[in-house]
């Protein structure tokens, strides 16, 4: 008796604990400038675990099928290769000096690494893990992304505030275009024809024609903003239907929603103190954001479009990015 009453107990639980949530389907990857990765269940925001990186891990991504996790372990270096469910640490990558951003090639053979110290983009092979390749470009280079079908690399050079545009078979550089002052982040939009650039200091996006390399266009996030917070644009993240462009602001301290349609801001959502990097979950309800001096992460509801919980980390988080579980 006393045993069905303490399941029935246990199941009352397990169905109510988590009313009013959605459901509990993906893992977030937060890299911690302290020097981990923290693991967060993104609907109720518990914290899993810690991956035990190298030092001063940064950017991050996943392979195409979710099964591998990257990151940049930038003061050591390399890219650390883990797998995305047992949390083991699979691989090391050669990374150039202080690496800080990167994107893996669409079939999985290269990483292109912003390599800070080099003034270069780095082509590491996957198979070997070695370096075959430095393009060189404007001195700290931070954002970094390649084109869909794998053609184009464009890296952005925060102190030149140049938007770099590769060959990246070749590794020639093809061109070098001013931008706003701090351009932190590529993101490739209409199956790779548009480019955007966001700009930290300005905090504008400049949107580029990518066959040509000519900025077609400027989103200017001050105009939408009345704050005492500089306003600003560092990491963007599309809805896989593109109808949604979220932008990380910086000492903004939230986070922009645009519609690519009409450049418009849509709304705002407040987060922690500096956010730096955002990510949506797979199933695209939920947007994380990574805030660097509160040492949180805000879970955001996308479909209700509210900040549903703030998770205090510690230390410096930099970035956010969830796999499902």
């Amino acid at each position: 008796m006393l045993k069905r009453i303490a399941t029935a107990a246990a199941l009352f639980l397990s169905l109510n604990c988590c009313a009013g949530q959605q459901p509990s389907n993906d893992t977030v990857f937060v890299s911690n400038e302290a020097g981990y990765v923290t693991l967060v269940d993104g609907a109720t925001g518990r914290i899993e675990g810690k991956l035990a990186t190298g030092p001063r891990p940064r950017g991050m991504a996943f392979s195409p099928d979710g099964k591998i996790f990257y990151v940049a372990a930038s003061d050591a270096g390399r890219i650390e290769a883990w797998d995305a469910h047992s949390h083991n640490r699979l691989a090391i990558y050669d990374a150039g000096s202080d690496p800080e951003r990167f994107v893996l090639s669409p079939d999985g053979s290269t990483l292109y690494i912003a390599s800070e110290d080099h003034s270069a983009v780095t082509f590491t092979d996957m198979k070997t893990g070695k370096i075959i390749r430095e393009v060189k470009v404007g001195p700290e280079p931070e954002g970094v992304g390649v084109s869909p079908d794998g053609k184009l690399v464009v890296a952005t050079s925060e102190t030149a505030n140049l938007a770099h545009f590769i060959d990246a078979l070749t590794g020639k550089l093809l061109d070098s275009v001013p931008v706003g002052s701090r351009p932190r982040f590529v993101l490739f939009l209409n199956g790779g024809k548009t480019v955007w650039v966001s700009s930290e200091q300005r905090g504008t996006i400049s949107v580029f024609d990518a066959p040509t390399h000519r900025i077609v266009r400027t989103i200017d996030l001050t105009k939408s903003f009345n704050i005492p917070e500089p306003v600003q644009a560092i990491e963007m993240r599309a809805t896989h239907d593109e109808k949604r462009v979220f932008v990380a602001m910086g000492r903004s301290n939230r986070v922009a929603e645009i519609d690519p349609a009409t450049d418009a801001v849509v709304r705002s959502f407040p987060t922690g103190e500096r956010t730096w990097g955002i990510g949506l979950s797979p199933d695209e309800t939920r947007l994380y954001a990574a805030s660097g001096l509160s040492g949180t992460l805000t879970i955001i509801d996308i479909v209700h479009n509210k900040v549903i919980r703030t998770v205090t980390l510690g230390g410096k988080p930099w970035g956010a990015l969830a796999a499902r579980k």
